[in-house]
């Protein structure tokens, strides 16, 4: 076991950042107060006004200085609002906004080839995977939102007195100047100026303001994508901004007139040209070393350093619940044993108001200027503005009947993904998944392998199957009668006991396997096929068994609307239709129902996968009880532990058996 080296600190940040002193001790130093001895280090936060104080230390003892910086992708919200860090940048040699000394990046973008094949390769796909789900250095900004539609020169501000801005020596007068020459370079264009992150939400002043603008000047204090804004801009104009860096990755080449560390490397118009920097570099090669080599990363749900992507499936999860849930919601629908799980997963940012009835709820949210949340099996109306929510498809281990919570919810604004009678978002994201960029094709068959490896479906709950001998055995999956997929999604065949009844008709030969819905066993819903029936048309009846136990063992299932065909699917079984599910119609099933006309477009499995799995469905983690990527979902369900009961639950559960025949007081 390596020892921690320690690592001695003077500022009172590094005392009470938990995250930060967790990152650092992962990253080999033992933070620590006292006087350092040789061989020790001395932390400084970048260029801060106490870095005198480790600085004075450092040279008295005779020790070298870190610096450490936030990296260059952070958090959700600014760590003034109280978002932890998602990486740091470690710098034995100076910081990368001081260009008066060298810093390891600096050296890096020197001297390191920068040539490896498979870091470019990474470097490329991180670009593109960053700008299409507008991830920035913080993210708390409204993709509703859209710069004006004529063309403009943009304009950066930064905040006052940055420690970034006191590298480069300038000041007010500069940031004037840069404006000055963005309207003399381009005579009657409209220029917006861009405020900071902190500046817009209240926390730091920056150097511009609403005395700044006229007619052509407008002073943006809405928080836009930075990826957005960039696409309208015909020239960008920064002092020293990281927005210039992404400025760059967006295929522009921004005036520079500070000295950052992105600037002299034939990338950008630089004002203030740096001598020493003399090489031309590629936008992959500068983020390469930008954004893989120099920082460290660090993965909150594991609890360990690790790699950009990982940080990136981290920030898409996190961005993704901030931007849907910032404005806050009404919700309507919500059983009474769901509301706290729900508050968990939606009021973060604002916590959610309940409201049984669906009139009352949508005054609320319009009064409120909250979004309206409807449970899709309580919404009847189709044509409503309400996002409709349902159990997403990498559940839980347990029934949601016996009130496990889910750690996956799906939320669409169109219609709902059970229900073809409506386009739902999923069905947009199937047919926008017949092209796959490369990251999101190497994501989807990790996945695949992770599900089809651990057998993970919707509940994970059972016994595991008893082995199954013969040939052709075909799995027919019993369902809720009155579950909303069977009312909106069959046509004649939607019992149970007429699904067993057309499959045998339709394979008097075959192996028949019927597996009665869990709920139905348990005596919680309808669909039950007696005995007697079940016995002539089967040729096994597997009752509490875990289908990811199953899927294995058969060669085709047969299903009115069943989760478990889109499970076989995955499995490379061959699965077969009576209704329209999701999963039906786009050239993967055999369809014996009428799936929609408009499903026209041909993914493969990959892709249905990488729509229904990462793309469609929010993932909460019960353990940081943070939003998380489906990867942290796919680890906790394989944990009994972690993705079980709470205990309040486990009771109510105990209790609704006793009251099976009275579910409508606990449904």
């Amino acid at each position: 076991m390596t020892t921690a080296r320690k690592l001695f600190y003077y500022n009172g940040g590094f005392l009470h950042q938990k995250q930060l002193r967790r990152i650092m001790s992962l990253a080999g130093y033992k933070l620590t107060l006292g006087l350092p001895n040789p061989g020790d280090l001395v932390a400084v936060w970048g260029q801060s006004p106490n870095q005198y104080r480790g600085q004075w230390m450092a040279k008295k003892r005779q020790v070298g200085l870190l610096r450490v910086e936030d990296a260059f992708l952070r958090s959700v919200q600014p760590g003034r609002a109280g978002d932890p860090p998602l990486g740091l940048i470690l710098d034995r040699s100076g910081c990368h906004f001081d260009a008066s000394h060298p810093c390891d990046l600096e050296n890096m973008l020197r001297y390191d080839p920068l040539d490896d094949a498979d870091l470019l390769r990474r470097a490329e796909q991180a670009i593109v995977r960053i700008r299409h789900n507008h991830i920035s250095k913080y993210n708390a900004f409204d993709l509703t939102q859209s710069p004006p539609a004529t063309r403009y020169v943009l304009v950066i501000d930064q905040t006052f007195g940055d420690a970034a801005i006191r590298a480069s020596g300038v000041g007010k007068a500069e940031f004037q100047d840069m404006l000055a020459s963005a309207r003399r370079e381009h005579p009657g264009a409209n220029i917006l100026i861009k405020s900071h992150a902190e500046t817009i939400m209240g926390l730091r002043r920056g150097y511009f303001s609403a005395a700044d603008e006229t007619d052509t000047i407008r002073l943006l204090t809405t928080p836009i994508s930075p990826w957005k804004l960039f696409e309208g801009a015909i020239a960008v104009y920064t002092m020293s901004s990281q927005m210039g860096f992404e400025a760059i990755l967006a295929g522009h080449k921004p005036h520079v007139f500070g000295q950052p560390f992105y600037a002299g490397w034939g990338l950008s118009k630089d004002r203030r040209p740096l001598t020493g920097r003399t090489r031309c570099l590629s936008r992959a090669q500068l983020f390469a070393a930008a954004m893989i080599l120099y920082p460290i990363w660090y993965d909150p749900y594991r609890d360990q350093l690790c790699a950009l992507e990982d940080v990136l499936d981290t920030l898409e999860a996190q961005s993704r619940a901030w931007r849907d849930d910032h404005r806050g919601w009404v919700a309507c629908g919500m059983r009474l044993w769901k509301r706290p799980h729900l508050q968990s997963i939606f009021g973060r940012s604002k916590r959610l108001i309940f409201q049984n009835d669906l009139a009352k709820a949508r005054r609320a949210s319009m009064r409120k200027q909250r979004n309206l949340m409807v449970w899709a099996s309580a919404d009847k109306d189709l044509a409503s503005p309400a996002v409709r929510v349902e159990d997403g498809f990498l559940r839980s281990r347990g029934l949601g009947a016996t009130l496990i919570p889910p750690l996956s919810l799906v939320t669409d604004r169109l219609g709902i993904y059970y229900d073809p009678r409506k386009p739902s978002q999923l069905e947009q994201m199937v047919a926008n998944a017949v092209t796959l960029r490369p990251d999101q094709i190497t994501r989807a068959e990790r996945l695949h392998q992770q599900i089809t490896t651990t057998g993970l479906t919707k509940y994970n709950a059972g016994k595991t199957a008893p082995n199954i001998t013969g040939t052709r055995r075909i799995l027919v999956p019993g369902q809720v009668e009155d579950d909303a997929s069977i009312l909106t999604a069959t046509g004649q065949i939607k019992t149970n006991l007429a699904l067993l009844t057309a499959v045998r008709r339709a394979n008097p030969d075959a192996i028949l396997l019927y597996k009665p819905h869990p709920d139905v066993e348990a005596g919680l819903r309808r669909g039950v096929v007696s005995d007697r029936q079940s016995a002539v048309l089967a040729d096994r009846v597997l009752t509490n068994i875990n289908p990811g136990t199953l899927l294995t063992q058969v060669d085709e299932v047969w299903t009115m609307t069943s989760l478990l065909g889109f499970e076989a699917l995955l499995r490379n079984k061959r699965v077969v239709t009576y209704g329209a599910p999701f999963y039906a119609g786009w050239g993967l099933t055999h369809d014996l129902g009428q799936p929609p006309t408009r499903r026209v477009a041909r993914p493969d499995l990959l892709g249905l996968l990488y729509a229904t799995l990462i793309a469609y469905p929010r993932y909460f983690d019960p353990v940081t009880r943070l939003p998380c990527p489906v990867e942290v979902v796919i680890e906790r369900l394989q944990d009994s532990e972690a993705a079980g009961h709470s205990p309040i639950n486990r009771v109510l559960s105990k209790l609704q058996g006793l009251w099976a025949s009275h579910a409508s007081l606990w449904r």
